[in-house]
């Protein structure tokens, strides 16, 4: 019975949170997504080369579960730079990309060397 109790009270904390919050709290917790696991991998098409060089833009594979919040925040720790946008997109594929600009004070070019991209 003490375990039934405990579920109703966390239940009535998360339900007492905005929406958003919770949302996020939940698949964070559901699927335990860390920094490294909701980035896969980045991609160095004709495309994404085309994005970095001309909009400050930088793609990436990313877990299908994450949302752009949590997309930005994994970045911003893991590379320590600035992220103005997020905008994601599922492919035909089932993959899911996030396409990625940084602020003027980080290039795109240099995080992309970093990684080996270039």
């Amino acid at each position: 019975m003490s375990e039934e109790k405990q579920v109703k009270e966390s239940v009535k904390k998360e339900t007492e949170k905005p929406k958003s919050q919770k949302v996020t709290k939940v698949v964070s917790e559901k699927f335990n997504l860390d920094n490294y696991r909701i980035l896969k991998y980045p991609l160095s098409t004709e495309k994404s080369l085309r994005l970095m060089e001309s909009e400050n833009k930088l793609v990436f594979v990313v877990d299908k579960k994450s949302n752009k919040k949590e997309i930005k925040s994994a970045i911003e720790e893991i590379f320590k730079a600035k992220v103005l946008k997020v905008n994601t997109l599922i492919t035909r594929q089932g993959k899911k990309k996030a396409y990625v600009q940084f602020s003027m004070e980080t290039p795109a070019i240099d995080i992309a060397t970093n990684m080996g991209l270039m």
